[in-house]
């Protein structure tokens, strides 16, 4: 394939951030060590990665898609690759569907409940990005979207269900709602101009930023709790300590609602919580 044929794909792949999988994957990774206790099988690790990947990637581009018409009047979003007209729908719309099989394969391929949940699976990566358009509580469905990683990499491995990767789940839900709030409070005037529901703009966004903060202290518990149900110990409450520092930090960054910092607490903060937590896990499993 020439170098102008690759255009499309690099574009592609700048637009929905692939890089961002840091975000789930630690997630889907310490449940996969904590089920196979820490021996995973290497074919099972191969296609969960591949499942992350393409569940991650077909959810984003799905986005930009869905979004394209609100990102073209939105200053902030007009010179992403699409509403730009650097990239157009169609590789877009291919790209989705390819990494949607990309993710279904993947579940066939591990066992028979992840195939026959996979369908759920892109059902909710897919929908988040139509809820904003009618409620303020699309920054829980964006949680649940990435909460499926802990819970899909458990079932790839045992093939039920545990408290711990629920309770992980419920951890990424509140987690992930809560830093998208604070996000989304680049857009308050915006979303209010066109119709879109945010948390922000339903509350302004003092009282949105203090939502996040609940949400991430809740995410905090939950992780707590997970951790208690298995033989896991100070590695993993190092980890969380390491986490609720980092989610403070992010905190911090917007005081007072200054966004100036808003890109680097979403997108370096946030990648480095997952990891904490995993390096904790890791550390209980195969040090202490």
């Amino acid at each position: 394939m020439s170098v102008a044929g690759l255009r499309p794909l690099q574009l592609t792949l700048r637009m929905i951030k692939w890089e961002h999988t840091l975000f789930a994957l630690p997630f889907a990774l310490l449940s996969l060590l904590v089920a196979s206790g820490g021996h995973p099988e290497p074919t099972t690790l191969g296609w969960i990665l591949v499942a992350m990947v393409g569940a991650r990637s077909t959810a984003m581009a799905f986005n930009r898609l869905a979004d394209q018409e609100y990102d073209a009047q939105n200053p902030r979003t007009a010179m992403r690759e699409l509403p730009s007209g650097a990239l157009r729908r169609g590789p877009v719309v291919v790209f989705t569907i390819a990494t949607a099989g990309l993710l279904v394969l993947a579940a066939w391929r591990l066992n028979p409940l992840c195939f026959a949940l996979s369908p759920v699976a892109l059902a909710v990566v897919w929908f988040y990005s139509l809820t904003k358009r009618f409620t303020a509580l699309a920054h829980l469905f964006l949680g649940l979207a990435l909460a499926i990683a802990p819970i899909g990499a458990w079932i790839a491995v045992t093939g039920t269900l545990h408290p711990f990767p629920l309770l992980m789940a419920a951890g990424v839900l509140s987690w992930v709602a809560g830093f998208d709030i604070l996000y989304s409070c680049q857009d308050v005037e915006f979303d209010r101009e066109v119709g879109l529901h945010s948390i922000p703009a339903a509350l302004g966004t003092v009282r949105a930023r203090r939502v996040a903060r609940l949400l991430h202290v809740a995410a905090v518990v939950a992780w707590g709790l997970a951790v208690r149900r298995v033989p896991l110990g100070t590695g993993a409450l190092a980890g969380i300590v390491l986490a609720s520092a980092l989610l403070g930090y992010e905190h911090w960054l917007v005081r007072g609602g200054d966004l100036r910092r808003i890109d680097k607490a979403f997108f370096e903060v946030n990648s480095w919580v997952g990891m904490s937590l995993l390096a904790g896990v890791l550390v209980d499993l195969y040090l202490i």
